[in-house]
């Protein structure tokens, strides 16, 4: 691959909430060699075509969408009601999601997923000694390496994280009635507390590379007929 594909710029972008001096409230997206994004829409449909993506995944998917996973958590709450039964929801927001993914469970994730190896090899070409600058309003900074996490921006990175997030919440969708995912946006019942506390912990482990945010993981507790509504 050309190594003027691997070149991106980066443009920290502010959310419009917290402290301006804070990096942590700006979203960087990469703008990346338009070639190297026609690469990828090329790349994309083999890889598409090999993994099944979960249906409890609302996000990055084609004729999915956040109303429909609204909708199907506001009926799983009815047929909870219907039944006065309690129901016990952990909602998960992971931090940094897509820059913190770990370059070799990406690849391992694809082949578990099925992924053949020459498409696994491609895909690795594209990170490959990938490298940016980062753009702002008082000039530019020198070019470094960027070794971890997925690229912001770009056209295959959606699907890429898709399938990351499939296999690690593989197991907990066995262990829990339902789970719903938006990218990686997470809702999960149990029955239990201690079940929605262990989804939390296992898809966050150390050794996956993504994290929970403190403030964005919370367990909500519902307990129909009592109008009793917590919150941890």
């Amino acid at each position: 691959m050309p190594e003027e594909w691997r070149r991106s710029v980066l443009v920290p972008i502010f959310k419009n909430k917290g402290d301006v001096q804070s990096c942590s409230n700006y979203r960087g997206i990469k703008l990346m060699s338009h070639t190297m994004k026609l690469w990828e829409r090329v790349v994309e449909p083999r890889l598409t075509k090999v993994v099944e993506i979960c249906e409890q995944q609302y996000g990055f998917i084609p004729r999915k969408s956040t109303t429909d996973a609204i909708f199907a958590l506001r009926i799983l709450m009815e047929k909870y009601r219907d039944g006065q039964r309690e129901l016990h929801c952990v909602f998960v927001d992971l931090e940094k999601a897509y820059d913190g993914v770990p370059r070799e469970e990406l690849w391992y994730c694809m082949r578990q997923s099925g992924v053949a190896e020459k498409y696994v090899r491609v895909v690795q070409d594209m990170y490959e000694r990938s490298r940016t600058v980062v753009r702002c309003a008082v000039g530019q900074t020198e070019e470094f390496k960027v070794e971890v996490g997925l690229h912001q921006g770009s056209a295959l990175s959606p699907f890429l994280f898709a399938i990351v997030m499939d296999q690690l919440s593989e197991e907990v969708r066995q262990e829990s009635p339902w789970t719903m995912m938006f990218a990686d946006d997470i809702v999960q019942d149990s029955g239990e507390t201690g079940h929605a506390v262990w989804f939390r912990d296992s898809v966050t482990e150390e050794e996956t590379g993504v994290r929970a945010r403190g403030s964005r993981a919370e367990n909500v507790e519902v307990l129909f007929g009592s109008d009793k509504i917590g919150q941890d």
